[in-house]
């Protein structure tokens, strides 16, 4: 099945987002080149890998907009992922560039989804699309309530 259109296009001049044409969607986006590490036998990058991708995408996204993850488990909260999803739809190869594209999710009581768009940064189409959704978690592994400084990162998300 074919994915939705995305056409990103640069939102109020600030490159690290993007506004998709096709929605109206913001979303957050980091450039990322596959390494010769990532790729299997049938010299594409190997299915696993895409779910790093999406974690500098959505590492990225924190880092810029000033909460860094090494800062959320500082302050004693952990956010294991507790389901993920992935449907790919055209391969990756070695030292191909692509564009991470990053977008908070749903936001709950104590769970938080991020959802995922790569794509070809050459050619523009989408390689997959995906979610991770996490569980706030304290430093006991006891789960609790999403912490403000997270929440707040929902709220000043570019609209």
């Amino acid at each position: 099945m074919r994915p939705k259109p995305f056409i990103p296009e640069t939102h109020n001049g600030d490159e690290r987002f993007v506004k998709n044409q096709a929605d109206g969607s913001i979303w957050h986006r980091s450039q990322y080149r596959t390494l010769y590490a990532d790729t299997d036998r049938s010299d594409v990058v190997y299915h696993a890998n895409y779910l790093r991708y999406f974690e500098f995408g959505r590492t990225s996204l924190m880092r810029d907009l000033s909460y860094p993850y090494i800062e959320v488990e500082a302050s004693g909260y952990v956010y294991p992922i507790i389901e993920l999803g992935v449907k790919y739809h055209t391969p990756l190869r070695y030292d191909d560039s692509m564009w991470v594209n990053t977008q908070p999710g749903d936001l709950g009581r104590v769970k938080l989804k991020f959802q995922y768009i790569i794509t070809h940064a050459e050619t523009g189409e989408i390689v997959c699309v995906g979610f991770t959704e996490h569980c706030a978690l304290n430093s006991s592994g006891k789960p609790v309530a999403i912490d403000e400084k997270t929440k707040h990162l929902w709220e000043i998300f570019p609209k």
